[in-house]
């Protein structure tokens, strides 16, 4: 009987699916202090600007009191 022989890429092809690197890849470098400070400063300025925004902006968002239905007070003093 005749064996049937793989051809050399779907070998490899099969093979790379369980293909582990033994070489490991360098640590992570830890943040220093300074590093972490000023990430943390400019999140805070990020911050306090939107919230900032919202703050001036919202009166202008705020519909106008239209005047035409009078209300109670003006009801009375008219009477």
């Amino acid at each position: 009987m005749f064996r049937r022989r793989e051809a050399v890429p779907f070998a490899f092809v099969a093979e790379a699916d369980r293909f582990r690197s033994n070489v490991a890849p360098p640590p992570r470098l830890r943040p220093s202090a300074s590093q972490l400070a000023g990430r943390t400063l400019i999140g805070l300025t990020v911050v306090a600007g939107l919230v900032g925004s919202l703050l001036f902006g919202l009166p202008a968002l705020e519909s106008p009191v239209s005047p035409k239905a009078p209300s109670q007070a003006q009801q009375s003093e008219n009477r």
